[in-house]
This record gives C-alpha cells, structure tokens and sequence, in this order.
C-alpha cells in the first residue's frame, strides 16, 4: 500500500486480544490513544509523525489511562480520519481503519505505515472572512480568505510527536526517492569530526561547528550527508539533537 494514496482501506479485522494487549502497553512510540477525534491539525500531527518516523497506531475511542471509551460514530470519525490525510498532511497520508468492538463499544484503529516519500507537513487552515476598506495609514484594500500553509514537520519520539529540527528535516528529505544522488568528500573537516568522536561519545550541532569553526549551514548540510551515508547516526530524544559514529 502506498502511504500516499490519500485514500484509507478497511483490513481483515484486528483482535480483541491483539488490541487489548497493544492497550495494556501504553502510549509508545508507534502508539497514540485519543478519547475521541476532537480536531484536525492534532490528529494529523500525530499522522504525520507516525509516517515520518517508524509507523504506528492511533486508537480513537480509548483514553489517555488505557481507559475503553469508545466511539458515538465510527462512520463519522472514519470519514474525519480520511479528511485529515487528505487536507492536513502534505504529501497526503494513506491509513489502514479498522473498527473493532470492544466491552460493547467500537474503538478505531488507524494503522500508518512508515511513508517512503518523506517528510510530511501539517497544513494548517488560516481562517479569515472577506474585507476591504482601509488598512493602516495606507489605506490599502485587504482581502482575507480562507487558505493552507505549510507547518512544522513531526517525528515521533518516546510517547510524543514533537517538531523535528531543521536537520532531522533535511535527513527525511535525503531519504526521498527523488533525493539528488549522495556526493560525498571526506576531507580535513570531515576527518576532524571522526577523531573527536573517536574520543568522545557524542557532539552536537552547535559543538561541531565552534569545533571546526565553520558556518552553522555549513555544519548542518555536512553533518546531513554524513547521516544520509551511513557514517554517523543523528539522535532526537534531548532537548537537542546530537551525532555518533555509526
């Protein structure tokens, strides 16, 4: 299946007991419980970072504690659940549903697999109504309507989707099949890099460039190809992002 369909499908229904065990783990970092769909942009971040990390599951129906709500509607959260894939994830995400019955109540469970067309954007609807007349000391005309722009990019780190820095971003989109093919020089810079790790067990992005002394764009671009090649791995679960050796 492709995860950029912008369509869902309905697969061969999930178990009772698969479920209630995926429940009994928790919220982790391929599952998300939600009472219930209570808004586009927080459903599709959760999409999105599902798609741009591992892949995952979002159960609709079941709360934060484990607890088995159910839906009201599962014809209307499925038809939101489609929606928000369409219009809020940019590229469009596809996901599997699945309705399963549970202590008498329907819960939904959307399946997203880890997207080969990284990285997703959430869309976010900027609401305004029509005006014109006079606008600051200029007076110009102004016309608001309603629009998409492009927001963050989520990954999914631990229970959380949290925004990825700008080099995480870069990373999801080397990996895109329309990438530029990998040029890669090792040189005085790259060489520096490799020693210092050699003896240390980590550096950051901000460490690297008052290392080498070299412009945070530079750093940031170098230190994405060598992630994209495989000879340093890039971690996202502090406050700041930091680097190994592979």
């Amino acid at each position: 299946m492709s995860p950029l369909a912008g369509s869902n499908r309905v697969n061969k229904p999930l178990s009772v007991r698969k479920l209630r065990e995926i429940i009994e783990l928790g919220e982790n970092d391929t599952v998300e419980f939600k009472r219930r769909f209570s808004d586009f942009e927080k459903i599709a971040k959760e999409m999105i970072a599902f798609a741009n990390t591992r892949g995952g599951m979002i159960l609709i129906g079941v709360d934060d504690d484990g607890s088995i709500v159910g839906v009201d509607s599962e014809k209307h959260e499925i038809e939101l659940v489609t929606t928000t894939g369409e219009f809020y994830c940019d590229p469009a995400i596809d996901s599997d549903i699945e309705i399963v019955e549970i202590d008498g109540v329907d819960v939904i469970a959307i399946s997203i697999l880890e997207s080969q067309t990284k990285p997703h954007h959430l869309l976010s609807r900027v609401k305004g109504e029509s005006r014109r007349g006079p606008v600051g000391k200029e007076g110009r005309n102004r016309v608001e309507e309603d629009s998409m722009r492009p927001r963050p990019v989520y990954i999914r780190q631990g229970d959380r989707s949290v925004i990825a820095s700008k080099e995480v971003e870069r990373v999801l989109a080397a990996h895109h099949p329309d990438a530029p093919p990998l040029t890669l020089h090792i040189g005085k810079i790259e060489q520096a890099l490799f020693d210092y790790l050699e003896k240390n067990p980590r550096i950051t992005l901000r460490e690297f460039r008052h290392h080498v002394n070299i412009s945070e764009r530079r750093a940031s671009r170098m230190m994405v190809r060598l992630v994209r090649a495989g000879l340093v791995r890039i971690f996202t679960d502090e406050a700041e992002d930091y680097y190994t050796l592979a």
